[in-house]
């Protein structure tokens, strides 16, 4: 585990792989809480989630001696992404009810678009013309796979839109806190809201979870907890209009085990779709790896 002083060189190509790593287990959320939502209320399996986040990363803090996240000089960036998360997970989760997976699936997939312009004002990066290309190429293919038909309801399309906004500015500050925080304690100060937030509110919706449900729910805590890691760690080897384009890498994860899982067959339009934003990405790791080698052939000069 990386610890807030390490002094790690940044490696744009180590944060992509850890990055499309973590996604692809978000897909696996997607699809257990897809799953899920349809007999347990949102805040119910956020709240079991988080429980089972909270335990694993109180577990790796004490073990390794990590800094307390009450001492952090980032305690308030870390609630505010706290919360932006809660938002973006209630309410896109919430919308899954309401739209296909065409549908949300595109319009959530506007929050790299928002990454990469915040990742200007905020973090003053610079972002070339090949990660915009590479962002917009990416879209265009989740456009194109997810071929969304009817023009969706009004109140869940700004459901999935408003959690794509808290996403994409989470992810900023996630890439501003961890030049200085260690990513188990930023998984903890996050999953600890998630409890005390979905926990005020499971008097009111609680339904008891049979032993599938109880098996899917801690699952998911597992492989969220994986996922958060491998995500953040991503972050912090990689800026964030780096990483931003590689977010679409979910969406060809999400076809892929709605294959394997529920045995759907893509059509072509998915197929061509994947085509583009796997080619985005892969222009995006040659892009990075070329300025990685400019850059240390300069140095040796």
């Amino acid at each position: 585990m990386l610890s807030p002083s390490s002094s790690q060189a940044p490696s744009p190509l180590a944060g992509i792989a850890l990055a499309m790593a973590g996604y692809s287990l978000f897909s696996i959320q997607d699809a257990a809480v897809k799953w899920l939502v349809e007999t347990y209320p949102v805040p119910e399996i956020l709240f079991i989630r988080s429980v089972m986040i909270v335990c694993i990363s109180t577990f790796v803090i004490r073990r390794n001696g990590h800094p307390s996240i009450l001492r952090s000089p980032h305690r308030g960036s870390l609630i505010l992404r706290a919360l932006l998360m809660l938002g973006a997970w209630l309410s896109y989760y919430s919308a899954v009810r309401h739209l296909g997976l065409a549908e949300i699936t595109t319009m959530y997939f506007s929050a790299p678009i928002i990454v990469m312009v915040l990742s200007i004002f905020v973090l003053r990066e610079k972002v070339g013309p090949m990660r915009w290309f590479a962002c917009v190429a990416g879209f265009v293919g989740v456009v194109v796979a997810a071929d969304p038909g009817e023009a969706p309801s009004l109140v869940p399309a700004a459901m999935v839109l408003f959690a794509g906004f808290c996403w994409a500015w989470s992810t900023i500050l996630v890439r501003l806190v961890s030049r200085s925080e260690s990513t188990i304690n930023q998984m903890l100060a996050t999953s600890l809201a998630f409890v005390v937030a979905c926990g005020l509110m499971l008097p009111f919706l609680w339904v008891w979870p049979d032993a599938e449900g109880w098996a899917l729910m801690l699952g998911l805590g597992c492989v969220s907890a994986l996922g958060q890691y491998l995500l953040y760690e991503g972050f912090r080897h990689a800026p964030a209009s780096t990483l931003a384009p590689i977010e679409y890498s979910g969406l060809v994860w999400a076809f892929l085990y709605g294959y394997v899982i529920w045995a759907e067959v893509p059509t072509w339009n998915v197929f061509a779709g994947a085509v583009l934003i796997v080619c985005s990405s892969l222009v995006l790791v040659w892009w990075e790896r070329r300025v990685v080698l400019l850059s240390r052939r300069r140095l040796n000069v």
